[in-house]
């Protein structure tokens, strides 16, 4: 099972990533955002920050629809993100190893091109997501 701490912990080990100052997590490369905690709105009540569930860049809504439907006890969404390829993952039902995958592909989509190219070489990768 894994935590904030976690996502953390993957997040800032990847280059060039910029922790955001927030009431939970928040993280960039490049000035764009490849996970953050998940900002629960509900009509009437306050927003409400959840370190308890990311919100993941996924590229595409194929890649999203893969995961909402590949790992329902996972992956979630909402009417607010329809059509942004974000998905939203309940960290206690996922392995820090799983955790580790989709941080890291997160973060190669969102990073920029020579510097994902830079990590993808140096870590025997294949070809960088764009």
């Amino acid at each position: 099972m894994a935590d904030a701490d976690d996502v953390r912990q993957l997040a800032l080990a990847l280059p060039h990533v910029v922790e955001i100052d927030s009431d939970g997590f928040d993280f960039r490369v490049g000035g764009k955002g490849f996970v953050w905690s998940y900002p629960e709105r509900e009509p009437g009540r306050p927003r409400v920050i959840r370190t308890d569930i990311a919100v993941l860049y996924v590229g595409d809504e194929a890649e999203k629809q893969a995961l909402l439907l590949g790992e329902p006890e996972g992956f979630f969404t909402t009417p607010g993100y329809d059509g942004l390829p974000l998905v939203m993952l309940r960290l206690d039902q996922v392995t820090v190893d799983r955790l580790s995958e989709l941080v890291t592909d997160a973060w190669r989509m969102r990073a920029p091109d020579e510097i994902a190219a830079e990590h993808t070489a140096s870590n025997g990768w294949g070809t960088p997501a764009g």
